[in-house]
């Protein structure tokens, strides 16, 4: 699993969740290594689990005819109670760590496979996000 090796602080604060008031990504809107990249359409927070079981997927087909490109990072730590813990006392423990994507942005690319074959194995591997994503090629 993804996760940074040193991180300045230990837990941030949540953030934006309004997807209005979030706007669009900016940087990392293109296929640059590979032919076919999985694109997000949606706002949303991928954790690092999420990223690696979509991971699999694509190294399952992919394997050894072709290249897998991750495209984020997640840097953010994100945290959570224990079970049966009251109100207050603080913030929870770091459960793990995220990365915020916004529409746009894209999250995996792949090359050296058939086209027909990169478009299925990118569309299971978008099932395991939780954000809405679309295929697309390199223009």
């Amino acid at each position: 699993m993804l996760f940074p090796k040193k991180v300045k602080h230990r837990k941030w604060h949540r953030g934006r969740k309004n997807p209005e008031k979030m706007g669009v990504e900016s940087r990392g809107t293109n296929v640059s290594f590979g032919s076919f990249g999985l694109k997000s359409t949606a706002p949303g927070r991928i954790n690092a689990r999420q990223i690696e079981s979509a991971r699999k997927t694509l190294t399952r087909v992919v394997s050894k005819t072709g290249k897998v490109w991750i495209r984020i990072f997640p840097d953010r730590p994100y945290t959570k109670k224990a079970a049966e813990v009251g109100m207050g006392k603080g913030k929870g423990d770091v459960e793990g760590y995220e990365v915020e994507v916004l529409p746009g942005r894209v999250i995996f690319e792949v090359d050296g496979i058939k086209e027909d074959m990169a478009r299925d194995v990118l569309r299971k591997a978008g099932a395991k996000l939780p954000v809405k994503t679309r295929v697309i090629a390199r223009e």
